[in-house]
């Protein structure tokens, strides 16, 4: 009942301009996550192995930060709404141009120019998100922004599923250009954010009141990119090779594959959603530090299970707890950032963590010794137990550091 007076509340721009910035950052989402499910037949096509095409994710992670920057200095100049239409048309031009990849090399350019726009839009689309919304509906909304994530890999599983047999990996991307058509969405009916229009006033002071901000708040900025490094590794620790492990390991086909990744992208949603909600009451880092713990324990269930339903309830289980916690972070860097800088400081930070946490993928893939594997390498009879040993490790390593940064914040905040 709460839920449903808190949407009552919002009027019609702010129910347009939460429904734009939602979809900008599913979409988003949804192009990173295609590459996720077609590792093994893409590594196969360009002559290279799984850990070396795992670079492909790397790399775009690692430009999310330039992405972030130039993208978030724009918005604090220029507002909101122009530079996230632009950062929209651009990723999904550089997912589209994926597709067309010759070799290995242009394939990791592609994938590093789409990791600026990716770095771009959710600091952009945060902020006009959390600036529109009125205070007290801040928490639920929080959450249910950050599960366009989940919403994302949910719909890049269901288009894997229907492209993928027919049209092969190089199809996935092509559909991976559809997000262009939101901008025209974005132009007909969202606002700029009320807040920049109160404060462009100052616009021109901005080089000095950001050197100010950075001065005087070095610590907090320190601290946002040790929490977001470690909600980076958490989650892409436990995603971005899943589908490799459920494939090359478990043996699974397209389809199971395909209503794992759905059924765990629902908990995801569900988790965001509740516990985004719950932090509005019950505190961000209180709510943070309960999801991150959970999560620990269910390790043995979304790795270790015996059989097909037990693993789905694992990962359902294990998504709803990290995106739990990941459900809490556009409100709460929001609401940590100062107001001069709300554009660039959010997201910037996020994607510094998403850079230091970059090496995710690679580092679980050659989790089978020194030497980078291939696709053939997971039928190893001796590798199973070697691999499900380091990805216990680390699903431990990922998520604990959620638990330990979260008590380095010297207050809570609730506005």
């Amino acid at each position: 009942m709460e839920a449903i007076r808190l949407f009552k509340l919002l009027n019609r721009d702010q129910r347009n301009t939460f429904v734009a910035c939602f979809l900008g950052w599913a979409l988003d989402a949804f192009d990173f996550f295609l590459l996720t499910f077609v590792i093994v037949p893409m590594a196969h096509d360009f002559g290279t192995s799984v850990a070396d095409l795992g670079y492909a994710i790397t790399i775009t992670l690692a430009m999310r930060p330039v992405g972030a920057f130039v993208f978030g200095l724009l918005g604090d100049r220029f507002g909101r709404r122009m530079p996230l239409m632009i950062d929209i048309i651009f990723y999904s031009v550089m997912e589209l141009l994926t597709a067309f990849s010759p070799n290995f090399t242009v394939l990791l350019i592609f994938r590093a120019l789409y990791g600026i726009g990716m770095g771009g839009e959710w600091g952009l689309g945060a902020s006009l998100a959390m600036e529109t919304l009125p205070t007290q509906a801040r928490g639920l909304f929080s959450g249910i922004l950050q599960q366009g994530y989940a919403f994302g890999y949910l719909l890049a599983a269901v288009v894997y599923w229907i492209v993928f047999p027919l049209f092969g990996w190089r199809g996935l991307f092509v559909a991976g250009a559809l997000p262009a058509v939101l901008v025209l969405y974005i132009r007909a009916r969202v606002p700029e954010s009320p807040v920049w229009l109160r404060q462009r006033h100052a616009i021109g002071d901005f080089w000095r009141q950001a050197l100010f901000v950075l001065k005087r708040h070095w610590a907090l900025f320190l601290y946002v990119i040790l929490l977001m490094t470690a909600f980076n590794a958490m989650s892409h620790g436990t995603q971005d090779m899943y589908q490799t492990f459920l494939g090359e390991q478990r043996h699974y086909g397209v389809t199971q594959k395909a209503t794992t990744g759905i059924i765990y992208a629902v908990g995801a949603i569900c988790g965001g959603t509740v516990v985004g909600h719950l932090s509005q009451k019950w505190g961000r880092r209180r709510c943070i530090v309960l999801c991150s713990a959970l999560g620990i324990v269910l390790i043995p269930l979304w790795a270790f299970s015996p059989g097909y339903t037990l693993l789905v309830i694992g990962g359902f289980a294990m998504q709803f707890m990290v995106q739990g916690a990941w459900g809490i972070v556009p409100v709460h860097l929001n609401e940590l950032s100062p107001g001069a800088v709300r554009g660039t400081f959010p997201g910037f930070a996020y994607q510094l963590g998403n850079l230091f946490a970059a090496n995710t993928a690679v580092v679980e893939a050659q989790c089978e010794g020194a030497r980078p594997f291939h696709a053939g390498d997971f039928r190893n009879t001796n590798f199973p137990r070697r691999y499900r040993s380091r990805k216990t490790r680390k699903g431990i390593l990922v998520s604990a550091p959620n638990s330990i940064t979260s008590q380095l914040a010297r207050r809570e905040t609730h506005h």
